[in-house]
């Protein structure tokens, strides 16, 4: 298998794991609406109320679940996001200039222009606070959508859709690193970045088990970040980028080992019955370890982490934090300025910043579209793009404390994603030049 269908062998299942999880999104989606307007409303907000403890010795730490799921089980998909990127940088889309400048540039108008937007509508007080609400792009929901078309849209255009989410993921976190944090402990900082010193001597070390990853990680800098007053989920963007993306042994000494082991293993004379020889045992133990060796560390988390956080992470977070209880006059609270900054943001901002972006740097020659991309393609990604509804939501948590501010803000990213995804699937179900694969 040649390095190139490897790495698309790579896309096709990212994209199809992301299409499910933005199924399981909806679904958490509509059971959390439903609920939080139903008459047992109360026993929904109860739940994510519930106060949990983790207690060792003197030391105690008590939140109520909703925090938990936004400030502990976020971490880990923050540090999914840190991994994809180091991969797609390492080796990826993002390893090359000429791929990666389109869509970063892309993602960066994505980001600038909506924020713009947000705040000429909301210039004071605490709702001026709320800019960085329509910066995000939904990654599953955004590829959700995609996934409809089936074979009828180039690949190119999901691989350019995944590295804007991803590269806009990331500003998302700077965003929340730099503006969204308040009484910050500079011992606290200090402590999460000598654990963080501690993973990449770890790396240089050539440790390689992602349990002493995982514990420094967790135990260290996660909770270093958590009492310093900077977002915890900064911790799993800085843990991806300590953990090891190189193999032990390349490809040619892994092929060359196994084949010694696998004529090894045929020399063994083998026991009577269902069991295999003690030789036998301990040669396989060998293949084990030599293909562990022929990984990285990165990857191996990686597609360990994707099924744990895209089908209960996300959707759990989905689940406590869009259960939205409208009341009040909704069409009144659609119009209030935080509402239609969202909604300018998502759906006018998401699509003037990366179509104008990209225009700009093709013209100036600094990029190109992708082979069999049009530009009617790239409208239609724009609109997608506006789909903000995870990283939105975290942001909204972090943005007010104000809760009419919070509930004005959720179901103005709730309507405007939506009216995003539809505009974004009419474009490119109308666009007549779409190609089968």
């Amino acid at each position: 298998m040649t390095k190139s269908t490897a790495h698309n062998s790579v896309w096709n299942i990212t994209n199809k794991v992301f299409s499910n999880t933005g199924i399981v999104l909806l679904i958490a989606v509509t059971i959390a609406m439903l609920w939080a307007n139903s008459p047992w409303q109360s026993t929904y907000q109860n739940i994510l109320n519930t106060t949990i403890s983790f207690s060792i010795g003197n030391f105690q730490l008590t939140e109520p679940l909703l925090l938990w799921i936004n400030d502990g089980l976020m971490a880990l998909f923050f540090l999914q996001v840190g991994l994809e990127l180091k991969r797609e940088i390492l080796g990826g889309k993002l390893s090359t200039p000429q791929n990666a400048v389109l869509p970063i540039g892309a993602a960066i108008g994505g980001m600038v222009f909506p924020a713009l937007i947000y705040f000429i509508l909301n210039t004071t007080g605490e709702a001026s606070q709320g800019w960085g609400i329509p910066m995000a792009t939904d990654i599953a929901f955004s590829l959700g959508v995609l996934a409809l078309f089936g074979k009828r849209l180039p690949i190119a255009l999901r691989v350019f859709l995944v590295t804007l989410a991803v590269v806009d993921d990331l500003g998302g976190v700077l965003v929340i690193a730099l503006f969204y944090t308040s009484g910050i402990s500079t011992m606290d900082l200090f402590h999460a970045f000598l654990f963080f010193g501690l993973l990449i001597i770890g790396n240089y070390a050539g440790v390689r088990k992602t349990w002493f990853y995982a514990i420094i990680g967790i135990g260290g800098v996660w909770l270093a970040f958590f009492f310093s007053g900077v977002h915890p989920t900064i911790a799993g963007i800085l843990t991806a980028l300590a953990i090891p993306g190189r193999v032990k042994i390349n490809e040619a000494t892994f092929l060359q080992r196994l084949a010694t082991l696998h004529n090894k293993f045929n020399k063994e004379k083998p026991v009577r019955g269902s069991l295999i020889s003690h030789s036998q045992l301990e040669i396989l133990e060998e293949i084990k370890t030599t293909s562990s060796e022929a990984e990285t560390p990165l990857q191996k988390l990686e597609n360990a982490l994707n099924p744990f956080v895209n089908f209960i992470v996300l959707p759990l977070f989905a689940f406590a934090n869009a259960g939205i209880h409208l009341h009040g006059k909704v069409l009144e609270v659609l119009t209030h300025p935080i509402s239609l900054g969202i909604g300018f943001g998502l759906i006018f901002g998401k699509f003037i910043g990366v179509v104008l972006f990209s225009k700009i740097l093709v013209f100036l020659k600094l990029a190109k579209l992708p082979k069999n991309i049009t530009w009617y393609h790239i409208y239609g990604i724009a609109f997608l793009a506006g789909i903000g509804f995870t990283m939105s939501l975290f942001i909204n948590e972090l943005a007010f404390a104000d809760e009419e501010f919070i509930y004005t803000a959720k179901v103005g990213i709730l309507f405007s994603s939506i009216i995003a995804g539809i505009i974004g699937s009419i474009i490119l179900i109308k666009n007549q030049t779409l190609k089968t694969i």
